[in-house]
């Protein structure tokens, strides 16, 4: 995030020299030359006299920015602007104020919680997730710290802040304590964990099959790897094909986000299933089968993934279904180099 007091660009090259004064200064000469060309000579000196004072005003309000930042202190915030800093833990619970909540629906809301400073990142690698704690009060009135796993929806290319996305359960606990938070109050925190390291081109394609809020750990890689793409000034050409099942239309999670990504880049396609469609819908019906993952994902083969993320039941039969296919056996505990991992 910049610094309200950090000091405009000074670049000829800069946009405030390519929209202020070259262009006008450009249309002018072309218009000129169109209509009248006789008046040119004089469109030239007016072009250069008005460029020559938007650059002497533009410089001198740098240099008056620098004057500012000197005398208030903030002068190694403003020109030299500090340098990230990886805020997460492996060992140790830290505690985040939360900022803001976003409701999207009467039990998914998304949690906005500060970093210490406008420059922090969390420092949590692409597939990886992190330690939520809190101290809940059981039915015997005893009060237990309870630690749940949670990924982010945001990344480290966000600064200053980070975001969970959670469903919360009746019977669930650190889910039922989130949504009770009020702005102001802190979650502790700590990290990274996990197997999963997600790099460019890991493998040429993914098969992924999200339930619920397991499209959060789903999200962060997909997001990565289109923000890598040669056309984003990266290499990463990964595919990837997601099926995502719900119940109802109304719990698909980020539905907007996913479309919106899958409409943006063409390695990437979401199927969507649920268990009660609406009329007219297009999509999967029921839970997902053998057949599904058959028809959408790719086949089992030495440069893919199936990545797996969902209530615990769902992953379970995810299992099976994927070892019935012809994948490799997933292992209890996922490791990076399996064929089917599980988050």
């Amino acid at each position: 995030m910049a610094s309200r007091n950090q000091v405009k660009p000074v670049s000829f090259l800069s946009p405030q020299y390519v929209n202020g004064v070259y262009i006008p200064s450009g249309l002018l000469l072309v218009g000129c030359a169109i209509v009248k060309v006789e008046w040119l000579p004089y469109a030239v000196v007016l072009a250069l006299a008005l460029g020559t004072w938007k650059i002497y005003v533009n410089r001198k309000y740098s240099e008056c920015n620098v004057i500012v930042a000197l005398r208030s202190g903030n002068a190694a915030n403003s020109l030299f602007p500090s340098e990230t800093k990886k805020v997460l833990k492996p060992d140790v619970f830290q505690e985040f104020e939360l900022k803001e909540k976003t409701v999207l629906s009467h039990n998914v809301a998304i949690y906005r919680f500060n970093l210490p400073t406008s420059n922090s990142i969390l420092g949590l690698p692409i597939g990886q997730h992190m330690s939520v704690a809190a101290n809940i009060t059981q039915p015997d009135g005893e009060v237990k710290e309870v630690v749940r796993s949670y990924t982010p929806i945001s990344s480290d290319e966000n600064y200053g802040y980070f975001d969970l996305l959670i469903k919360s359960y009746p019977t669930g606990n650190i889910s039922k304590h989130m949504a009770q938070m009020k702005v102001g109050q802190t979650l502790k925190v700590k990290g990274p964990k996990g197997a999963m390291v997600y790099t460019p081109n890991l493998v040429k394609r993914f098969g992924m099959i999200a339930g619920g809020t397991g499209i959060t750990p789903m999200l962060q890689v997909i997001r990565a790897i289109i923000r890598g793409r040669p056309k984003n000034g990266g290499n990463d050409t990964t595919e990837v094909d997601l099926i995502f099942a719900n119940v109802n239309t109304e719990d698909i999670l980020l539905k907007e986000d996913l479309d919106a990504l899958a409409k943006e880049d063409n390695g990437f396609r979401v199927h969507y299933v649920l268990n009660n469609p609406p009329e007219k819908w297009d999509g999967g019906v029921g839970f997902v089968t053998p057949d599904m993952i058959k028809t959408k994902l790719p086949p089992p083969g030495p440069d893919m993934k199936i990545l797996i993320c969902g209530p615990p039941p769902m992953v379970s039969a995810m299992k099976k279904a994927t070892d019935s296919l012809g994948y490799e056996k997933p292992r209890p505990v996922s490791k990076l180099i399996d064929q089917v991992f599980c988050f």
